[in-house]
């Protein structure tokens, strides 16, 4: 496993990345980058773990100490036009490419000496960077990154339930449901529908 103390007593920068909303049927793919202060870092027991195994109360609770202990973080998106466009694996490669981009801008740093990066290799993402299968149930820098990520598509995904409620997105964030494909059925799908997924496409055909 990476040896966090060691590549931060360097004076390395180490981000974290992750993504939400691979799997639904509706919304963006987003990828968040974090930088955590050293004292949160290494702290043991870690305060974050997977968001999938959070409450949304609790990634909410995680996502306010994140903003208050001086964490550095942005988001990157792909819109669910991309992700037709490109393909689940490579609109998550751009989403990360923009959050770390993003994280970069917005922090002003200099740079980033290490990436480390939740599930399989899907790509380059401009810097150098470790992919850590289930690195977000290992990894408090890759777990914090999932949960800015998961509450980031949350929220998002509550207020396109208020544009298009007739789906149930506050709900159900996009998944499918069952729910959410009778409602595909019955209205067809809206303009944040991923017309490349299934079963989306057969409805949509």
């Amino acid at each position: 496993m990476v040896r966090l103390k060691q590549l931060t007593e360097m004076g390395l920068t180490v981000v974290g990345v992750d993504e939400a909303g691979r799997g639904p049927l509706a919304g963006p793919v987003i990828a968040a980058a974090v930088v955590l202060p050293h004292e949160i870092l290494l702290a043991e027991p870690s305060p974050f773990q997977d968001s999938k195994k959070l409450s949304p109360q609790e990634r909410e609770e995680l996502f306010h100490l994140l903003r208050q202990c001086g964490a550095k973080f942005a988001i990157g998106k792909a819109s669910s036009q991309e992700i037709d466009s490109l393909n689940i694996r490579q609109a998550t490669l751009l989403a990360m490419k923009r959050a770390v981009e993003n994280l970069i801008h917005r922090h002003r740093i200099s740079q980033v000496d290490l990436a480390l990066v939740d599930g399989d290799r899907l790509g380059d993402l401009g810097i150098p960077s470790l992919f850590i299968v289930d690195g977000d149930e290992v990894c408090p820098l890759i777990s914090a990154a999932s949960i800015v990520a998961k509450v980031v598509r949350d929220r998002l995904m509550v207020a396109y339930d208020k544009r298009y409620p007739q789906y149930g997105f506050a709900k159900h964030k996009g998944y499918p449901t069952r729910e959410h494909i009778e409602a595909i059925r019955k209205f067809g799908p809206c303009p944040i529908h991923r017309l490349s997924f299934s079963p989306v496409r057969e409805i949509s055909s």
